[in-house]
């Protein structure tokens, strides 16, 4: 019987002291996303270019946040990432050859202030940042 009891009554707590809205935020599963795909292969010497987007997954006002990136790893010399409202391009002319391992990082922020209550940080959202690795192969 006590087993019965504690655990709606945990349930119930966990509601009351994170509100339901951010219960709401993840089931509905709104979060930053970095395009999945493989880059083009780059070649010596050779100008190149490719473009990533960032978006805010199961979200319509994507255009609505802050997009803040940052990059650790390698790159080739050369070759340079750029990052544009909610596009990433990556271009340049690669002086190296090799495969190089790069991440993108990406933390979202709501552009307004706009705010129904208290109870939760107001941007709808289940995650406010991600990342994604990519690999570069210059041949």
């Amino acid at each position: 019987m006590y087993k019965k009891t504690i655990i709606p009554s945990v349930f119930a707590l966990f509601f009351i002291v994170t509100g339901c809205q951010d219960i709401l935020e993840c089931v509905i599963n709104r979060k930053p996303v970095i395009t999945d795909k493989r880059l083009n292969t780059a070649r010596f010497n050779q100008t190149y270019f490719d473009k990533l987007t960032a978006q805010i997954q199961n979200e319509h006002r994507d255009d609505a946040y802050y997009y803040d990136y940052y990059l650790t790893g390698d790159l080739p010399n050369g070759i340079e990432v750029f990052f544009d409202f909610r596009d990433v391009f990556i271009e340049g002319i690669p002086r190296e050859r090799g495969r190089y391992r790069f991440t993108i990082h990406l933390s979202v922020a709501q552009i307004d202030d706009y705010c129904e209550n208290d109870l939760n940080d107001c941007d709808g959202l289940c995650e406010e940042s991600t990342s994604r690795t990519y690999i570069l192969t210059v041949n």
